[in-house]
């Protein structure tokens, strides 16, 4: 039988997706429970998947990635051999921070972050159009970043 997370779960993956260091003791607190149950519930959540790791927020554009670019990716081929492939060549890419197989008029929308649109010429030009069979790329540049939040609304 299958683990489903119930609404006191679902107030603790709240509270650490909002804050990944919140102590068990504070969460307990927040919750009117003891930490045993509280640790054990995280335990569990890890366990089960629903919780997948702990991560750092890092501010892009104070580490220097000034640009990010949805590319749209059209593939020539769509066997199962081309598409592994091209997954497989896109998740070697550092600067693709997010790839997503999507349905409609393309095939691949990447999120690309790079220092600036120089640094994205040469992505394109040395990296992804490497990639064979790709068949057309489209590209959006972020003017204004107006909402980016990690949070999933529970």
């Amino acid at each position: 039988m299958e683990f489903i997370a119930d609404a006191i779960d679902r107030r603790i993956i709240h509270l650490l997706q909002s804050n990944g260091k919140m102590k068990i003791k504070d969460i307990a607190e927040q919750l009117g429970m003891t930490t045993t149950p509280i640790f054990e519930r995280i335990k569990r959540l890890e366990k089960e998947g629903y919780i997948k790791g702990y991560t750092a927020l890092a501010d892009r554009k104070k580490l220097g990635f000034h640009l990010t670019a949805f590319c749209s990716v059209t593939l020539r081929s769509h066997t199962k051999e081309t598409l592994t492939k091209f997954v497989e060549n896109v998740k070697q890419l550092p600067q693709v921070t997010e790839c997503y197989h999507i349905a409609g008029m393309v095939d691949y929308l990447l999120k690309i972050q790079v220092e600036d649109m120089d640094a994205y010429q040469e992505f394109i030009t040395e990296k992804l159009t490497g990639i064979s069979n790709i068949g057309r790329l489209q590209s959006s540049f972020v003017m204004t970043e107006v909402k980016n939040d990690p949070v999933l609304p529970l």
